[in-house]
């Protein structure tokens, strides 16, 4: 599943579901999609995932066997944290708050 954010002040942007849902309840909501949030809630959800996001940077990462196998090939390619996957979608929350627009969020219909 894909679920794509969307407001009118910042292009649409997309997350795999389980990244998605993570952000959401992170930002404050339960995970559903579809969802949305009303241009006044809007700064709120920023504030708490941004505050979420810090909170998970000051924890020491953990690593998984896939993770320790990758540090012994450098050249392998690293995981993308999560505070790195949220930034589109802070920035997104950003114009919207700035903008006073509402944030909606639904399911991608497209098949691959």
């Amino acid at each position: 599943m894909l679920v794509t954010f969307s407001c009118k002040a910042y292009p649409n942007t997309t997350y795999f579901g389980d990244v998605a849902q993570t952000l959401l309840k992170m930002m404050g909501k339960s995970g559903n999609v579809p969802g949305a949030l009303l241009a006044e809630d809007v700064p709120k959800a920023l504030e708490r995932l941004q505050s979420a996001i810090e909170k998970l940077k000051a924890q020491p990462p953990l690593k998984t066997s896939r993770q320790e196998n990758a540090d012994q090939d450098d050249w392998k390619e690293k995981p993308v944290s999560l505070a790195h996957r949220a930034l589109p979608l802070i920035e997104l929350l950003t114009a919207a708050a700035k903008a006073r627009c509402n944030v909606m969020w639904d399911q991608n219909q497209r098949n691959f």
